[in-house]
């Protein structure tokens, strides 16, 4: 599709990036609006009308923008599989029903476009959590793939989310710039990687010597004199959940402080049409798309940290679009002046994407709140798929057919990793850890005793039905790979029992007591959790067991867990703590290696029992 005339976009020179201990690279400034290629005002302006209201699509004193967006893609080129490829809807009945078949960029890039027809004023922008945790065909290509589907959407500005560094800042920098991976280097012959086409933004991650932010934190479109500002910020808290090494140096600040500040720059440049572009988010309280959130009144059907943000958010910014909890909701909240602001999340995975009117004020400058509309809508699969991400999918297939194709393992049926959170024990998660204890209970191993899994480092489901040529039941290397694409390795650690029951209730308490981050065990490995107390007290401590036998509080444990949970990544401070850590392979390799030791053609690997953590509610 062509770029749309007058609108700004981004050269590829003058781009600000720091990497982490580099000092700054380059130094630019925003992008300069481009010359509008607008014909005469009969062709293609509304005059409006004696008031001075057009019809939101020319030159009257009120115009309608429209706000595409998204969040959460994390590489799903292709259409995603099993649960991943699945959304809850609320019937008129008030029961929930499924849609299967939804999300991929082939059919999100075909439905951005239609949804464009007719619009001269439209902008497209995204959350966060673009790459990262990405399926074989866009992680083993760096997320390269990804970044090129988005240029082809017309992404137009993007915040970071904290999976944006998952290789690090300086990786982050070169999905920005461009240019080859350092040790990789270029994946086809004759081409190097051009970068994004569009900002990422990260007003809050800042140098911590410097105090400079890592990149640009804000950016202003225009079209025919109509400024929408925006300022684009990750969760505070993504340093917990990161390797630490790739985020050396860099400071991550507070969210709603972060955007205030900007808000007021932009204020001062004249721009007073301003959207956040926020990668933390919410829970509504139904896990369907097109439920209420504002009901019985605004904002009274969601709970977690973006409303407090929300609630804090300077009056100056007339909208936000969220992302990181994975879940769809169009709310209102109040902002501290008690007006109405509009709130969205599109789930994730290019499922949905969310549309919003913003109706701009030419004499003001600013966005009529009143007027603010947005809806979720389904990426269906339905409509035709775009062709050129269907050629640009093939590409990079192509390239990795030779390692994606190979057989690891065969499945009896689908192994799911429901996306609800409050299941809270997952038969995948289950399966992950069982593999991780045998990889790592041998006595040159580790001598691991039980496994714990982090739930956010399970990616996706495995299924049944083939994806491609291998036929049903067969997993391939690339379906193992979108499992667990972090490529993390495995330790094997000393933990004393009082220890490791500290770790329990650390997945409800602390960092995670507003969001419950539910570590999925080894099958020895068993406990109460009552859901009816609150924070630490949900872990009924006397019902903590390994190998039926209650865990000793003095008595010393050997633990297998990757390296994100051994260094405290996801909140959990107590496993720092650890002794006498022991490297061991990675977790896909002793993935693969589970399926291949305990499944056959003719004997499959059975979905595992989900009978570890006996929940009360």
């Amino acid at each position: 599709m062509a770029a749309i005339p007058g609108m700004k976009r981004k050269s590829k020179t003058g781009r600000r990036i720091l990497a982490a201990g580099a000092g700054i690279a380059t130094v630019g400034a925003l992008f300069a609006a481009m010359p509008s290629s607008a014909g005469a005002a009969g062709d293609e302006f509304a005059a409006g009308n004696g008031s001075g209201y057009g019809n939101g699509k020319g030159w009257g004193r009120m115009v309608d923008v429209q706000l595409l967006s998204f969040n959460d893609l994390h590489g799903n080129l292709e259409p995603p599989t099993g649960s991943s490829g699945r959304l809850t809807y609320l019937k008129e009945d008030g029961s929930t029903g499924t849609i299967n078949d939804v999300g991929g960029v082939e059919y999100l890039a075909t439905h951005l476009r239609q949804a464009r027809e007719g619009n001269r004023y439209s902008v497209t922008a995204a959350a966060g959590d673009m790459i990262g945790a990405s399926p074989l065909v866009s992680g083993l290509f760096h997320d390269e793939p990804t970044i090129e589907a988005l240029n082809k959407l017309k992404l137009d500005v993007s915040s970071v989310g904290n999976h944006e560094f998952d290789e690090g800042a300086r990786e982050l920098a070169r999905m920005q710039n461009g240019g080859c991976h350092p040790t990789a280097g270029c994946f086809e012959e004759g081409k190097t990687f051009e970068g994004a086409n569009f900002p990422y933004l990260a007003a809050n991650v800042t140098d911590e010597k410097s105090g400079k932010p890592l990149l640009d934190p804000y950016f202003v479109w225009e079209r025919d004199g109509v400024k929408i500002g925006f300022i684009g910020v990750t969760l505070e808290g993504t340093a917990n959940i990161v390797s630490a090494e790739g985020i050396k140096g860099l400071k991550f600040g507070d969210e709603v402080e972060t955007i205030n500040k900007y808000a007021k720059v932009l204020e001062r440049k004249g721009v007073k049409s301003i959207v956040a572009l926020l990668h933390e988010g919410g829970m509504p309280a139904s896990g369907a798309y097109n439920y209420d959130c504002d009901s019985p009144g605004p904002g009274n059907g969601i709970s977690g940290p973006i409303v407090d943000i929300a609630k804090n958010v300077s009056p100056q910014v007339d909208a936000l679009v969220t992302g990181h909890t994975h879940q769809a909701y169009a709310c209102t909240i109040a902002d501290p002046a008690g007006k109405p602001r509009t709130v969205t999340s599109a789930a994730s995975f290019g499922r949905l994407y969310t549309d919003t009117t913003l109706t701009y004020d030419r004499r003001t400058k600013d966005i009529v709140r009143t007027a603010v509309a947005s809806a979720n809508h389904v990426v269906t699969r339905t409509v035709d798929r775009a062709d050129d991400m269907s050629k640009l999918i093939k590409r990079w297939k192509d390239l990795a057919a030779p390692i994606a194709s190979r057989p690891v393992g065969h499945i009896s049926a689908d192994i799911e990793n429901p996306l609800d959170p409050t299941v809270y024990e997952k038969p995948l998660g289950n399966l992950i850890a069982d593999a991780q204890l045998e990889g790592m209970a041998p006595a040159d191993k580790g001598g691991a005793q039980l496994a714990l899994m982090n739930p956010g480092g399970v990616r996706a489901p495995l299924t049944h039905k083939a994806s491609g040529a291998e036929g049903d039941g067969v997993v391939t290397y690339g379906e193992a790979y979108t499992v667990q694409p972090f490529t993390n390795m495995m330790t094997a650690v000393d933990l004393t029992g009082a220890q490791l029951v500290t770790t329990l209730q650390q997945q409800v308490s602390g960092l995670n007591l507003a969001a419950p981050k539910i570590l999925q065990v080894s099958k020895n490995f068993t406990y109460t959790l009552d859901m009816t107390k609150t924070g630490a007290d949900r872990i009924v401590v006397d019902s903590v067991r390994l190998n039926g036998e209650a865990i000793d509080p003095a008595k010393t444990y050997r633990v297998a867990m990757n390296e994100f949970l051994s260094g405290g990544g996801d909140g959990f401070a107590v496993l720092k703590e650890h002794k006498n850590k022991l490297v061991g392979a990675s977790d896909l390799d002793m993935f693969t290696a589970y399926l291949a030791a305990h499944s056959s053609a003719a004997a499959p690997l059975a979905p595992p029992a989900t009978d570890r953590i006996t929940v009360v509610k």
